[in-house]
């Protein structure tokens, strides 16, 4: 057992009522498991993108990702030759969503790099396809998820992104784990 998981201020009130979790054995086992943890640096991000906001902002990604897959595999399959661009960028749009929802949905260093890229293509793909299919309509006869900003979708795939990013700082700041400049954490994961 680790000298960690025998003080620390999370001891204090750990002797509660109840008779669960009291006696030297549960405070130092529920000690290791916590410092194992912090090692890792997965404390807080599991615990943040598991409850509250986190879990709901993985929800709205698995919705836009079943929503933006099925209107990729439906324009591809029934029209692909009338919007060939327009189409394959909503199909990049959904494996953006599949990938930026795994990866919130889990954590780890890993899944946390991956989430940070996954947001950050996305808000530049909004960006960029939203402008260049207000700019130059004829380069997209149809709408894409992206289109117009994300327009067909009332503008949540502007602001999603934002929210993710903003998310995963706030994750990063707070998480249980030992970080390193930039909010990355240290150790496996």
């Amino acid at each position: 057992m680790s000298e960690s998981g025998r003080t620390g201020p999370e001891r204090a009130g750990s002797g509660g009522s109840g008779g669960e979790g009291v006696g030297p054995g549960a405070r130092a086992d529920a000690g290791s498991r916590a410092g194992a943890e912090d090692r890792t640096g997965t404390a807080g991000a599991r615990a943040a993108t598991g409850t509250g906001p986190g879990r709901l902002l993985v929800a709205v990604y698995a919705i836009f990702a079943l929503a933006a897959g099925a209107r990729a595999g439906v324009q591809i399959g029934t029209k692909f030759s009338d919007a060939p661009v327009a189409y394959t960028l909503s199909a990049v749009a959904a494996l953006v969503y599949v990938l930026a929802t795994v990866a919130l949905a889990r954590s780890g260093r890993t899944s946390f790099r991956v989430a940070v890229a996954a947001c950050t293509v996305e808000l530049a793909g909004v960006l960029v396809v939203g402008t260049l299919s207000l700019v130059d309509s004829a380069a997209f006869p149809d709408e894409t998820v992206w289109s117009g900003y994300g327009r067909g979708y009332g503008f949540v795939p502007l602001v999603l992104p934002v929210v993710g990013l903003l998310w995963l700082r706030r994750t990063a700041r707070t998480s249980g784990g030992t970080r390193t400049g930039g909010g990355r954490p240290v150790g496996g994961g």
